[in-house]
């Protein structure tokens, strides 16, 4: 008897199926959902952002240069994320059948992927908000694969100042 079918013998190896990388249940476009949000919220205080006037302190001109800079590095780092999160959604959960079901979700994802896109080269609410519906499609595409309905009934109330 060898070594190889002595081990056969006392563990014997079966194989594993699976249809995702990581244990079903984890998957959740809500990490997109709320980089989408935060998008949007640094666009609302960049176009907010009131410039010092002429004769303001070099300190206030810096101050005010500093914390533009902060909103549009977090709102560069979420629309990042925003393709990060859907990326995973996109290649590791929807399946063949998915696409049955949804024939347009290689467009959904890809339309939503160039929009974060847009939201790290400028500064504009409508692109922003448009990244986050085309994020709240996605996530309705999402739940209705898992037989829920998804709404996010809280979203316009987020957006004060």
């Amino acid at each position: 008897m060898t070594l190889k079918s002595t081990f056969k013998r006392f563990w014997p190896v079966q194989t594993a199926h699976a249809h995702c990388d990581i244990p079903c249940g984890i998957y959740d476009p809500i990490a997109a959902k709320i980089a989408a949000q935060t998008v949007q919220k640094m666009v609302l205080r960049i176009e907010a952002a009131a410039p010092p006037g002429a004769d303001a302190s070099a300190s206030d001109r810096h101050t005010f240069l500093n914390t533009v800079s902060r909103y549009v590095a977090v709102k560069e780092e979420h629309a990042q994320l925003v393709k990060k999160e859907l990326d995973i959604l996109w290649h590791d959960y929807f399946r063949p059948d998915h696409l049955e079901k949804y024939p347009d979700l290689h467009a959904k994802f890809w339309q939503a992927t160039k929009l974060a896109a847009a939201n790290k080269q400028s500064v504009n609410m409508d692109s922003a908000k448009q990244l986050v519906a085309a994020v709240d499609e996605i996530a309705e595409m999402f739940w209705d694969s898992k037989g829920v309905k998804y709404e996010d009934a809280l979203a316009d109330t987020r957006f004060g100042t």
